[in-house]
């Protein structure tokens, strides 16, 4: 049974004290939560003061990005070991903002999956397409890309510690979000790349998260699609109550 994974991305936004503040409010409005798996990302600042908050409680700690190198010249980046050292549980991987402003590429992704599994944590993987990229029929070319760059030389196993998040970069702050059908589509065809390189067992135990507006208003129905087990939320995660209105919904869901 796969697990709904439910994180948020809080970008560039908040101060390290407001970020307490936010992680506290989180933690107290998903104490209740059970059966989804509940993450928030901070900036690298606030991680260490949000690791105290959320420590023995539901919710985990993840990071905004890593880079793929122990330590050493890397002015302005982080190491894995870093991350591991304050409690980090998820790392986000390969963001749209990442490739567009900040030149990932899928080999660079590729790294960065191998390094933070080598210290036991998770990577949620980011893939998705662009709008023109949608509009010339590449929607499957660029995931095959994307999901084949990820995973080069990633065992099965390996595999199984993943979480992707299916995000078209065309519906990411935009408050556009992609149909319910939309997105279920590319969701089963991501799995289907995934039971092409390490058979079905393996495509059907790992989560793939929707990213791109969701918000209370319309996560029931993406969360219901049968392939769609979670999501990335940017927007709608900086307040508690909207974000918890995320999570709510799929507390119900068995997939």
């Amino acid at each position: 049974m796969r697990k709904i994974v439910i994180a948020g991305n809080w970008k560039m936004n908040k101060t390290v004290a407001e970020s307490v503040k936010l992680a506290a409010e989180v933690v107290a409005a998903a104490k209740d939560i059970k059966t989804v798996t509940v993450a928030i990302a901070p900036t690298y600042l606030a991680l260490a003061k949000v690791a105290e908050v959320v420590a023995g409680s539901n919710v985990k700690l993840a990071a905004q990005d890593v880079h793929w190198e122990n330590q050493g010249a890397f002015t302005g980046k982080v190491s894995a070991d870093m991350l591991k050292e304050i409690g980090v549980d998820f790392v986000i991987i390969g963001h749209s903002e990442q490739r567009t402003y900040f030149g990932e590429t899928d080999a660079t992704v590729n790294k960065k999956v191998r390094k933070v599994q080598s210290l036991g944590m998770t990577p949620i993987i980011c893939i998705g397409e662009t709008l023109d990229e949608r509009k010339s029929g590449q929607l499957e070319s660029v995931l095959t890309r994307q999901v084949n760059g990820a995973y080069d030389g990633l065992s099965g196993d390996d595999a199984l510690r993943t979480v992707i998040a299916y995000e078209p970069v065309w519906a990411i702050g935009t408050g556009v979000t992609a149909s319910d059908d939309e997105a279920q589509q590319a969701h089963a065809f991501v799995r289907g790349l995934l039971a092409t390189l390490y058979g079905d067992h393996v495509a059907q135990s790992i989560s793939i998260q929707y990213g791109g507006s969701m918000k209370p208003e319309n996560a029931a129905g993406l969360l219901a699609q049968a392939d769609i087990d979670g999501g990335l939320i940017g927007g709608a995660a900086l307040k508690a109550d909207s974000f918890l209105g995320i999570i709510t919904p799929g507390e119900s869901l068995n997939k």
